[in-house]
């Protein structure tokens, strides 16, 4: 029986450059997780294994302050400094050799599997073995030109190739392993790769194989994400999050003052396609609130400083997994809202734009100089925080979505009481180092009275002046919480001396 298992997570991910400036490969989060705590959980619940050792090196640090000693995942963890990355995977294996005496476990941590049949390695635990490698057929030869190859002789692996130029078969070596302690022995006598000028991992279980040792397949189901690039990441996020999404409860935040002829259109509007409609009523002196309870909203009446403040109460106190913000003058529609979420599979936000003309309403406010006010502050904005590489066309749009953990994230960076929380919220999202995405919306004319930010060009300068204020003392650092505190000292001064 195979009781303990080695996660290497020492590299740097420059691939997956920017996320990896600022956070180790292996800490990206999928679904609200990091990748290397899943693939603790796999080493727990799939193979009942507890003693596990974790070679960290860059940015290490988050690593530990992460996982700590195991004892909240119910594992025990000790860590081994790699003091440089550079020297490669297999010599970073070759640092725990001393904990190693009997076979063991190693699973790479920057690999995501999603509902994988690991359980299944532990019959081949009574077997014969030097090495067992983790194998997933695959379409898509792509894959295993970036990971390795294996050819295989009567149930054997006999060779591996390292990011092979010809396939001969449709086997995708993935970063699941079973050992034994002779790897270190293969490690230490394998050549560097002429390629790479390092000892590859894969050459060395190829040593193995060479010598005629048992180096057996096994045979992986599931999905499985190799995370190289920031696009891997972002396609490993989709579908852990499409895969899940009927099961995440939506809820409606519609902050509302004096919205009176105009807020039951907007309940009605909502309360079928979504779990919860929440109205928090600023203490109208008109009947709002009474009107949206009785059009089926959830209703809470508050005194709160402005819009601002009023949106952060709601969505501090709705009850959904995925928030949706919206007005409660009817300019926004639900035949929008799939478009909000579908994107949000694949994103952290998702705001609207109303600068699609073909998609706003004659008569609306967003007239040129309001459209094209929003369209430059929003490229300020994208300028100011080029390295997080945003792309914005409107800052005053209310319409958005965002996932619960995603504002947990944002919270302590949001201070905003008016309608400058718009972008502050963009803002904080990037300060966050959440990936936000921007879709067009449909824009209609309000019912019912003026809008209390843009119903005149006065007004207009007013919520500009604001907006702009905000994001100058986010740009400058003028900010507090504790979470831009700890982004701060975990951001390493190579970032932080040119522009985020």
């Amino acid at each position: 029986m195979i009781t303990s298992a080695l996660i290497p997570a020492a590299g740097r991910g420059i691939r997956a450059y920017p996320k990896t400036v600022y956070m180790p490969k292996v800490m990206l989060e999928i679904d609200g997780r990091p990748i290397i705590e899943r693939n603790v959980e796999i080493l727990r619940d799939s193979l009942g294994i507890r003693d596990i050792t974790i070679i960290v090196g860059y940015l290490g640090e988050q690593i530990r302050e992460r996982l700590g000693d195991g004892g909240r995942l119910g594992v025990s963890i000790r860590y081994v400094e790699c003091p440089e990355p550079e020297i490669g995977l297999a010599r970073g294996v070759l640092l725990a050799k001393q904990f190693f005496n009997a076979p063991f476990i190693t699973l790479l941590g920057d690999e995501l599997y999603l509902n994988s049949n690991h359980g299944e390695l532990k019959t081949l635990c009574a077997q014969p073995f030097d090495a067992v490698c983790g194998l997933l057929r695959t379409e898509d030869l792509h894959q295993i030109k970036r990971n390795y190859s294996v050819r295989l002789e009567h149930e054997r692996i006999a060779s591996l190739v390292e990011k092979p130029v010809e396939i001969e078969n449709d086997l995708l070596g993935c970063g699941t392993y079973l050992f034994t302690p002779e790897i270190f022995d293969a490690i230490e006598q394998t050549t560097p790769s002429e390629r790479s000028g390092r000892v590859e991992l894969t050459d060395a279980i190829n040593t193995l194989a060479a010598r005629g040792r048992r180096v057996l397949p096994f045979l992986l189901r599931g999905d499985y994400f190799n995370i190289n690039t920031i696009d891997d990441y972002n396609y490993a996020q989709y579908k852990e999050r499409a895969a899940r999404f009927p099961q995440y409860k939506t809820s409606v935040v519609i902050p509302a003052f004096n919205e009176e002829q105009s807020i039951a259109y907007v309940v009605r509007d909502f309360r079928d396609v979504v779990d919860e409609v929440f109205v928090v009523d600023n203490s109208s002196a008109d009947r709002t609130a009474e009107v949206a309870r009785e059009a089926g909203a959830r209703v809470e009446t508050v005194k709160l400083k402005g819009y601002g403040d009023t949106i952060r109460y709601g969505l501090d106190h709705a009850t959904g997994d995925i928030l949706v913000v919206v007005e409660a003058d009817f300019s926004f529609r639900a035949r929008d809202l799939d478009k909000l979420l579908e994107y949000l599979k694949d994103a952290d936000m998702v705001v609207g734009t109303r600068t699609t003309r073909e998609l706003v309403e004659q008569g609306t406010n967003m007239r040129g100089p309001v459209r094209w006010g929003n369209v430059l502050v929003a490229k300020f904005v994208e300028s100011l925080w080029w390295g997080q590489q945003p792309r914005f066309t409107d800052v005053g749009c209310t319409y958005r979505a965002l996932w619960r953990e995603t504002y947990h994230k944002m919270r302590p960076l949001l201070h905003g009481t008016g309608p400058e929380l718009s972008p502050e919220m963009m803002v904080a999202a990037l300060e966050a180092r959440q990936r936000i995405i921007e879709v067009p919306v449909s824009y209609h004319r309000r019912i019912g009275g003026e809008s209390k930010h843009s119903a005149n060009y006065f007004k207009v300068s007013q919520t500009a002046f604001r907006m702009l204020r905000t994001i100058m003392r986010k740009r400058l650092g003028r900010t507090n919480g504790r979470q831009s505190q700890r982004l701060a000292e975990h951001e390493p001064r190579a970032l932080r001396d040119v522009a985020p």
